[in-house]
C-alpha cells in the first residue's frame, strides 16, 4: 500500500543536535561572545609582544648591528674602553671589529652575531658578565682564524713548518696589543669594597 510519506534515510537527514538552525539563540550568542573574547585576547597579547619587541629593538639600535660600523659595539657603554683602545692600537687603520671578531662567511658571520648578541644582552640585562669582559674560547678561535687568514703570506710557512700545531700558541699570545693596545684601563675584577679597603691599608 502506497502512502504520501517518503521514507528518509537517517544517514542523510541533518543531525538536529549539530544543525545551526537548531541551536538556541542564547547559545549562539554565548558562542560568538566567547570566540570574540578569545580572538581579542590573542590579538592583545600579540600586540603587546610586538610593541615591546619593537621598542626594545629600536631602543637598542638593533639595525646598527647589521652593519660593520665599530660604533655599533659601543651601543653598550661597557664596551667603550675596548673601542677607545682600538682607536689607538696599530690595527685601527686596517681592521674594524668584525674583521677580527666574526667569521668571514655570510652564514657564520650572522650566526656569531646572533649568538654574541644573545649572550651580551643577557649579561648586560642581568649584570652577570665577567669584569673586565673576557673573550670566550669559541670567539678566541674565530680571532685566531682571522689572524692567520689576514696574515697568511707572513705566517703560512711559520704555522706549517716551524710549528706543526698552530693552535699550540695563538697569535695574541705574543701580539696582544695589536687590537686594543696595552691592557690598561680596561677594568679589573670586582673584589668588593672590603677587599679594596684592605688593599689600601697595606
Amino acid at each position: 500500500m502506497m502512502t504520501d510519506e517518503t521514507k528518509v534515510d537517517p544517514a542523510e537527514s541533518p543531525d538536529e543536535s549539530t544543525s545551526c538552525e537548531s541551536t538556541p539563540p542564547d547559545k549562539k550568542r554565548r558562542l560568538c561572545c566567547g570566540l570574540s573574547t578569545r580572538i581579542l585576547l590573542i590579538g592583545l597579547m600579540l600586540g603587546v609582544l610586538v610593541g615591546i619587541g619593537g621598542f626594545t629593538f629600536n631602543y637598542a639600535e638593533g639595525l646598527s648591528y647589521l652593519s660593520t660600523d665599530p660604533k655599533a659595539c659601543v651601543n653598550c657603554h661597557i664596551m667603550q674602553p675596548q673601542y677607545d683602545s682600538w682607536q689607538k692600537a696599530s690595527h685601527h687603520g686596517s681592521a674594524v671589529c668584525v674583521d677580527c671578531h666574526l667569521p668571514q662567511d655570510f652564514i657564520g658571520k650572522y650566526l656569531a652575531k646572533a649568538e654574541n648578541g644573545y649572550h651580551h644582552s643577557k649579561g648586560f640585562t642581568f649584570q652577570d658578565f665577567h669584569e673586565p669582559i673576557m673573550i670566550n674560547e669559541k670567539n678566541a678561535q674565530i680571532l685566531q682564524d682571522n689572524c692567520i687568514r689576514c696574515h697568511q703570506d707572513m705566517v703560512g710557512e711559520m704555522t706549517s713548518v716551524t710549528n706543526p700545531n698552530p693552535e699550540s700558541v695563538r697569535c695574541v699570545h705574543c701580539h696582544q696589543t695589536v687590537g686594543h693596545g696595552e691592557p690598561v684601563g680596561l677594568g679589573g675584577p670586582d673584589l668588593g669594597e672590603a677587599a679594596e679597603l684592605k688593599g689600601l691599608k697595606k
